[in-house]
């Protein structure tokens, strides 16, 4: 697409964390120049896993790469294991950019983005 006076390409790779991607990761990441680690608000273990994938971003990338932590699935609001409270404060310990989302519901799609 055209944005102002550039063309932008966008790939998405949504790996879902699967172990049988872990020997092509590298590759995406190398290539990129913003990585979106997603993590279900009502899973506090894919929050907690975030740690690994921002790691794996900077080794790849350095500090050449924007990074966005999003938490997904904010319409589970009673399933909620992970305040928006506690995934800012890792945005912020990580240096990174966060927000919170629901693909479901369509909330901030398009902020993110």
């Amino acid at each position: 697409m055209y944005l102002e006076d550039r063309t932008v390409r966008l790939q998405l790779w949504d790996t879902s964390g699967q172990e049988r991607f872990t020997s092509l990761i590298p590759s995406y990441i190398r290539d990129s120049s913003v990585a979106i680690i997603v993590y279900d608000v009502a899973n506090r273990q894919s929050f907690l896993n975030t740690n690994k994938w921002v790691e794996e971003v900077r080794q790849e990338r350095g500090s050449d790469v924007i990074i966005i932590l999003v938490g997904n699935k904010t319409d589970l609001v009673d399933k909620r294991q992970v305040s928006i409270e506690e995934g800012d404060a890792k945005s912020r310990d990580s240096g990174v950019m966060f927000i919170e989302t629901s693909a479901k519901a369509g909330f901030n799609i398009k902020p993110l983005f």
